[in-house]
């Protein structure tokens, strides 16, 4: 490997997807990484880890991983098919449930002006009631006490 790289990946013919670290990160770290990534290491072969479950979206998988440690700062060498850099990952295949459709009708209907919203109608508004105007004199008020209210 390449001075300066700290992880590899690749396909192995017995092992299916692996990786490796170098001598350049501690090997606690590496396996620490590595293990989040759901890769084990493999018997009898120091420093040589196997994804977990290759069957189960392999690629993806580790793309993902090579992904994730160049996102950390790492220095990651991984082949052509595995590199999310050189390489697309598969189609998505398209639902057709009809949520495109629908977005779509959704923001179409955000687009156009609302009846809602619209400018104000030109009648006038009913006549109010008019003011009475102030009268010229200050009313006086006369208070009565009643009888029959509560003492205080």
């Amino acid at each position: 490997m390449q001075p300066g790289i700290h992880f590899a990946f690749g396909d192995h013919e017995e092992h299916g997807f692996v990786a490796s670290f170098t001598s350049s990160l501690p090997a606690h770290l590496a396996h620490w990484y590595l293990e989040r990534e759901q890769f084990e290491p493999v018997p009898g072969e120091s420093g040589l880890y196997r994804l977990t479950e290759p069957e189960r979206d392999g690629p993806r998988r580790t793309r993902q991983a090579v992904h994730d440690l160049r996102r950390q700062g790492y220095t990651v060498q991984a082949d052509i098919r595995l590199d999310p850099a050189l390489s697309a990952g598969p189609p998505r295949p398209v639902r057709l449930n009809g949520l495109q459709e629908r977005r779509s009708r959704l923001a179409q209907a955000a687009a156009c002006r609302t009846t809602q919203c619209a400018t104000p109608p030109t009648t006038s508004l009913p006549s109010a009631r008019p003011i009475p105007p102030k009268p010229t004199y200050a009313p006086t008020v006369h208070l009565t006490a009643s009888g029959s209210g509560r003492s205080r």
